[in-house]
């Protein structure tokens, strides 16, 4: 670490004379609240696929804490571990962050994941409590498993996100895998469809991550990170990534015609194909393929999907708006085919 960095970082635990109001905004934004909805689909879908929730107040209040636990508590918590041990990481890649930029210091930013943190396991003592039964310890071990991978994969020694072998697969358990199983047996007894769900999610959510990491790479390069851009490049980076992703439709598909889903079946091949026809654009042309589709990034999503300098970050982030909303269409109509078929 040289002296300019030495310097810098020691300005950002340095006092400040930020207003309340500034301090409670940047508490906010260290928990990067744009991040809580990547779990949302999820946790949908496995409530959809128990089949068995009521319309009454108790089960929307649990739906309530099941959305608060996974977003703003355990997502959240992961995300102010994050920007609090990678202070010199985003002092290149995003300096404009809140421990940074100065409006929070090391000291908050500990204080702030500490007490999410506790929020969340007090609160998922009582939830599974609450829930009882074989349930109750899935939802438990879900829960925990979620926290302490959140915390494993930024903070030393293991800091999992070193390299991409482990930090993608922590990212699909946390994203896609826990979220699917804790949603369904919050309401029923768990699906065997509900696992395959889960599963595929687990392998979709390990995919895009892998691409996310386009938008870090020449921090990732100076400071050791393994990401997968950095050790075969981004060429290489797309076709792993994409292979992957078309594997999930692949077997999506053939789930829905083994659970008489014909015509679902149809649908999730059409969807592959279009996937498919993105892919071979970006490979071929990650700066200009489906370059129609940034203006909806930049302007209709730019808020949630990001911007991004890097034309590989630019593809990726074209690439997931058309993915994801395919994938969530397919995900949220065989949710209610499977919750159809329990109720």
């Amino acid at each position: 670490m040289d002296h300019s960095t030495v310097l810098s970082i020691d300005n950002v635990n340095s006092s400040s004379s930020y207003s309340f109001l500034d301090k409670l905004k940047a508490h906010i934004e260290i928990l990067d609240p744009v991040t809580w909805i990547s779990v949302y689909p999820c946790l949908a879908g496995g409530v959809m696929a128990s089949g068995a929730m009521q319309s009454t107040v108790h089960d929307y209040l649990m739906l309530f804490a099941l959305f608060m636990i996974y977003g703003p508590i355990g997502t959240g918590f992961s995300q102010s571990v994050n920007d609090y041990y990678d202070l010199e990481l985003d002092m290149i890649n995003e300096p404009t962050r809140p421990i940074p930029s100065g409006r929070l210091t090391k000291r908050e930013a500990l204080l702030n994941w500490s007490i999410v943190l506790s929020i969340g396991i007090i609160g998922g003592i009582a939830l599974s409590l609450h829930i009882g039964g074989e349930r109750g310890w899935i939802l438990f071990g879900s829960l925990m498993t979620g926290l302490f991978l959140g915390y494993i994969y930024s903070a030393p020694p293991l800091k999992l996100k070193k390299n991409i072998l482990f930090s993608a697969p922590a990212v699909g358990i946390s994203y896609g895998l826990i979220t699917w199983l804790s949603a369904n047996v919050f309401f029923s007894d768990l699906r065997s469809e509900v696992i395959w769900m889960a599963v595929l999610n687990f392998f979709m959510g390990s995919a895009l991550i892998i691409m996310n990491d386009f938008k870090s790479q020449e921090g990732d390069a100076r400071s050791g990170m393994k990401s997968l851009a950095v050790m075969i490049g981004s060429k290489n980076t797309f076709l792993v990534a994409f292979s992957i992703i078309d594997l999930v439709y692949a077997v999506f598909a053939g789930l829905a015609w083994k659970w008489g889903f014909t015509w679902l079946m149809y649908v999730v091949l059409l969807s592959l194909l279009a996937v498919l026809f993105i892919q071979v654009k970006l490979y071929r042309d990650p700066q200009n393929g489906i370059s129609f589709m940034q203006v909806a990034v930049e302007d209709g999503f730019g808020h949630t999907k990001g911007k991004s300098e890097v034309h590989e970050h630019n593809a990726f982030l074209r690439f997931s708006l058309v993915n994801n909303i395919l994938f969530l269409i397919n995900q949220m109509i065989v949710a209610t085919l499977i919750g159809m078929k329990y109720m």
